[in-house]
């Protein structure tokens, strides 16, 4: 089966039915059909080429990221709340992107969008940078016609949700740039450090103190087999990550034990809970389904248990059952949670209910990570004094001996 025709960048020089010369660019799948899609805008094409590639990059970045995207989604609704067009929104926001590969994804869709498409139709081809819960949300506005008002709830959305994933990829950083050092500082001195010693040691005649002898046969060992044994550490790594990734069982297993683990695990619960509550407020306020709804809310939480909870609750509803009953039955949400939830369906509004679960526990996600950094600085520290100091010690105890003997 061949491979679908992408579509690229062509420049265009034309005039408009007053005979004004207009230029600019547009994607297509060809020069003929942008030619045709110029015609359909009152515009007759005099020259239509294929725009070229910019010299390394042309000094742009063109990964598209979430926070690409969360930027867009406000833009476009703070244009669509000035009252500017859909497709001249998608216009300016496009070329004024500094992102290449974000200029190409915005007037893509627009090509879409002036072709006939739906907005949710031209965004359901770009599942990479479109996930489901935001094409979801974007086909509810669309058919209540309040597109505007979704597209404003959908950015505060993945605002607040970006915001906590970079604390708690900030709270993990520091441990583990700091880790990766002392492995370097630690090779280092094994490799290198420790053999010159050892020579220096050999002359010595007597027997050498039990650290110090352990240190040069871990050196030894190490100098012999340093291949084997990065290999082995990253093959296990490497066969942890896929095997996390392939196998849901163990991913199961792996995750319910980092929500066990202490602080740490207080940090993974909230922020999941926090995802939960946030996602399904969005999807509720934009009028989506609660069965419908509950499928990207797992998507959502970024953890496999909570995810399997969130289906569970999905079909629990789907039979009947009241949303706080059928969180209450998975034993993963706090009785606090649950009684809000219960309070927003007595009283019809569970959005503005959920609205406040998720500020309290993205603010309880900002105050364990602030813990999470202040508990794990000094244990990073002792830490590295054991082994660093360790090592030091070790190598002079022989020199610290021959002094007591002189």
């Amino acid at each position: 089966m061949a491979a679908a025709k992408k579509e690229a960048m062509f420049v265009w020089e034309g005039k408009d039915k007053q005979g004004k010369v207009m230029k600019g660019e547009l994607a297509g799948m060809s020069d003929a059909l942008v030619k045709a899609k110029l015609r359909r805008q009152g515009i007759n094409p005099l020259k239509v080429k294929k725009k070229p590639k910019p010299l390394f990059g042309g000094g742009g970045k063109t990964r598209i990221t979430p926070k690409d995207i969360t930027i867009f989604s406000r833009q476009l609704a703070t244009m669509m709340s000035a009252g500017v067009p859909l497709v001249q929104a998608f216009e300016i926001v496009g070329r004024g992107h500094e992102n290449l590969g974000m200029q190409e994804l915005i007037l893509g869709v627009k090509a879409d969008v002036e072709a006939g498409n739906s907005l949710t139709d031209a965004l359901k081809k770009r599942p990479l940078q479109f996930n489901e819960l935001y094409t979801n949300l974007v086909e509810a506005g669309e058919h209540a016609g309040i597109l505007e008002a979704i597209l404003h709830k959908l950015a505060t959305y993945m605002e607040k949700t970006e915001a906590l994933k970079s604390k708690i990829k900030a709270a993990l950083f520091y441990p583990a740039s700091v880790m990766v050092v002392a492995a370097i500082v630690v090779t280092i001195l094994m490799i290198f450090v420790i053999p010159q010693f050892s020579e220096l040691f050999s002359n010595f005649g007597a027997d050498l103190p039990a650290l110090t002898q352990l240190l040069i046969d871990m050196s030894d060992f190490f100098v012999a087999w340093w291949w084997a044994i990065f290999a082995v550490a990253g093959g296990t790594i490497f066969g942890l990550l896929e095997l996390h990734k392939r196998s849901r069982t163990f991913a199961h297993a792996m995750e319910r034990i980092a929500l066990k683990l202490p602080v740490l695990g207080v940090v993974l619960e909230k922020a999941a809970i926090a995802r939960f509550a946030r996602t399904l407020e969005t999807m509720f306020a934009a009028g989506t389904p609660l069965v419908e709804a509950m499928t990207s809310v797992a998507g959502a939480c970024g953890n496999i248990v909570y995810h399997d909870a969130c289906m569970k609750i999905r079909d629990d509803i789907s039979t009947g059952t009241q949303l706080q009953q059928a969180m209450r039955d998975t034993e993963l949400f706090p009785n606090m949670v649950v009684q809000m939830v219960a309070i927003g369906e007595e009283s019809g509004s569970i959005d503005t209910m959920l609205g406040k679960v998720a500020d309290w526990y993205e603010q309880e996600v900002d105050d364990a990570v602030e813990a999470l950094t202040s508990l794990l600085e000094p244990a990073i520290m002792a830490f590295l004094g054991v082994v660093i100091g360790g090592i030091v010690i070790g190598m002079y105890l022989p020199i610290f001996k021959m002094g007591q003997v002189v």
